[in-house]
């Protein structure tokens, strides 16, 4: 099962600056360059009939090329910090969108996703995560793991894709710290807060979708009763009251296993759990998944839950005034140069809220 959708596939030859870059990658080899030529001729000039959607980075265009193979061409724009005149990503077409449009969406209602069909999703994009965290040199953090950027093919294989806040994490580092991206109902709280990326906030983010996956809703819900709105509450709620299965989906039909859904949302409760040392890593819930390694509940505690941005702001600046305070307690008296150095380590931190 191929369950990685490829960082950049191919890139428009428009783009080139460093050969030696596509090298800095380990499996990264087999990357094709297209001339800015091949990529209008393939969308018919990037013509409007031929969008099929549109990210946060740019539009995205269905196109033929010569030999017949669809593809999606991907048109950064211009605030997307890329250099160069044309930066254009190439990917395969994938026929069957996202699991966002078509499980948890509007375009749900023509196709059908059975359990052993959720099944190989779940742990093909466990197995794509396992693979950018522990076997790509230097690792790599996604940091937007969600259901839009799950991509199926026509057999309904999922492919990780957009990696546009994607971060590198040499293996001799246990964090980068950087400005706060991703999406809300997603975003593992330490990394919201405090804006530092590990490999943990993406087992986070991969623990909701899984705990989406088995239930069939979305994270967040607020035409639901407040209580009911967040997935990851109402689903700890049952675990805690013996009632996991209640959360499972109701449409799922005679191949559903009970025990092994159940089973899942366990995997999701432990990768989303408030302590980031408590998350397994993601080889670790590819063989829990798989059946190969018991689920140890004794290590699930309660989620924690960034409910919308005002919790996140409160929060955010909760966590700032405690470090200021910190950081003044062991500086008794300041010094100017001290004085000017705790201040601008606390605006660094406000100017995440």
């Amino acid at each position: 099962m191929s369950c990685f959708s490829h960082l950049f596939k191919r890139k428009s030859g428009a783009q080139q600056q460093d050969d030696s870059s596509s090298d800095y990658f380990t499996g990264s080899e087999n990357i094709t360059r297209y001339s800015y030529r091949e990529l209008v001729r393939a969308t018919s000039n990037f013509d409007q009939a031929n969008k099929i959607g549109e990210g946060g980075y740019g539009p995205v265009y269905k196109g033929t090329l010569k030999d017949g193979t669809a593809i999606a061409v991907k048109v950064l724009s211009l605030h997307s910090r890329q250099e160069g005149n044309h930066r254009i990503l190439v990917y395969n077409y994938l026929e069957n969108n996202s699991l966002a449009h078509t499980l948890l969406g509007s375009g749900h209602s023509s196709i059908q996703f059975n359990w052993r069909t959720r099944v190989n999703i779940c742990i093909g994009v466990a197995q794509g995560l396992a693979f950018l965290h522990d076997t790509v040199r230097p690792h790599i953090v996604h940091r937007d793991i969600k259901a839009s950027n799950i991509l199926l093919d026509k057999d309904l294989t999922p492919k990780i894709s957009d990696f546009g806040l994607a971060k590198l994490l040499p293996s001799d580092v246990s964090h980068v710290s950087t400005r706060v991206a991703g999406t809300l109902g997603y975003l593992a709280p330490e990394y919201a807060i405090r804006g530092q990326v590990t490999r943990k906030a993406d087992v986070y983010s991969y623990g909701v979708l899984l705990i989406e996956i088995v239930s069939g809703r979305c994270n967040t819900d607020t035409k639901l009763p407040y209580d009911d709105q967040i997935l990851l509450e109402k689903t700890w709620r049952y675990y805690d009251q013996g009632n996991l299965e209640k959360i499972i989906d109701s449409s799922l039909g005679d191949d559903l296993d009970v025990d092994e859904a159940c089973r899942f949302l366990k995997v999701g409760l432990l990768c989303t759990q408030d302590v980031t040392k408590r998350r397994p890593g993601m080889s670790a819930v590819v063989a829990m998944l798989k059946g190969e390694v018991d689920v140890c509940t004794d290590m699930i505690s309660k989620p924690d839950v960034i409910r919308d941005f005002k919790d996140l702001t409160l929060r955010s600046r909760a966590t700032s005034s405690t470090l200021l305070t910190s950081i003044m307690a062991r500086s008794s008296p300041l010094s100017s140069e001290e004085t000017t150095r705790t201040s601008i380590t606390f605006t660094a931190i406000s100017e995440r809220d």
